[in-house]
């Protein structure tokens, strides 16, 4: 059980956690992403997918961004929205100690230290997001407007596709 699925239950949040058989690493090298894999192996829409990823502000505050796992983060929008003028994506050994979690599995519950988090708006539009649970093979399913409450996350139009 990870911090994510002990969050979600020690709230009493209506939840599903789903494992999937992991690619290889060099699938996902030439295929994609984590996120896309858990999205195929797991017969979701790519738009209900997102990936939990840390950016660094010019002011050195790291920030948690979710947008779809078909889409890559505007770190310029993110920027704007948490209001500064720069952010970049942070390094992979800041994020695994702020979070606790390994990268490409990130959850964007149950994180060591809570983290100024924002949504993509296009969240909005979904009943059921799925996110990371907290390890690679392993996803979560649970209403937006819980992600939302358990995160205090902010939404903005952060991901951009093509």
């Amino acid at each position: 059980m990870t911090p994510a699925i002990r969050l979600l239950e020690s709230r009493g949040v209506a939840h599903q956690v789903t494992s999937y058989e992991l690619a290889s690493d060099a699938d996902i090298a030439t295929q994609g992403s984590y996120g896309l894999d858990a999205a195929r192996a797991l017969s979701l829409p790519p738009a209900s997918v997102f990936k939990t990823l840390l950016a660094q502000l010019d002011d050195d505050r790291l920030v948690v961004a979710l947008v779809p796992v078909d889409a890559t983060l505007d770190l310029k929008a993110l920027a704007k929205a948490a209001g500064v003028r720069k952010a970049r994506m942070a390094d992979v050994p800041v994020a695994e100690r702020a979070t606790g979690y390994l990268v490409g599995g990130i959850s964007p519950l149950g994180q060591k230290k809570r983290l100024p988090t924002f949504l993509d708006e296009s969240a909005l539009t979904l009943e059921t997001l799925h996110v990371s649970g907290g390890r690679r093979g392993l996803e979560l399913s649970l209403a937006r407007h819980d992600l939302i409450a358990l995160t205090a996350a902010r939404t903005a139009d952060l991901a951009r596709r093509g």
